[in-house]
């Protein structure tokens, strides 16, 4: 295997890593209005990440991570899509 050639898995099949996905433009609206916040305020994620790449996620994007929690059984998170 030559060195330009990457081994490519799917990330979210392993179970630490929690499922992702982009807002639509409303969601993201509905989101900041409910919390009376502006997209810079929410906790950031590069667009690097791989999760954020694996789900396409371009700077500017708002994701939904949604994890399992042993005491709020799903717990969910958003993020705000960042250069890097």
């Amino acid at each position: 295997m030559g060195s330009s050639q990457k081994i490519r898995f799917d990330i979210f099949k392993h179970e630490l890593v929690p499922k992702h996905s982009i807002l639509s433009k409303a969601e993201v609206e509905d989101l900041l209005r409910r919390y009376h916040v502006k997209k810079y305020q929410l906790a950031k994620i590069m667009a690097r990440d791989p999760a954020a790449v694996a789900i396409g996620a371009k700077p500017g994007d708002v994701i939904r991570v949604v994890r399992r929690s042993p005491t709020a059984g799903l717990a969910v998170f958003y993020r705000f899509v960042v250069e890097g």
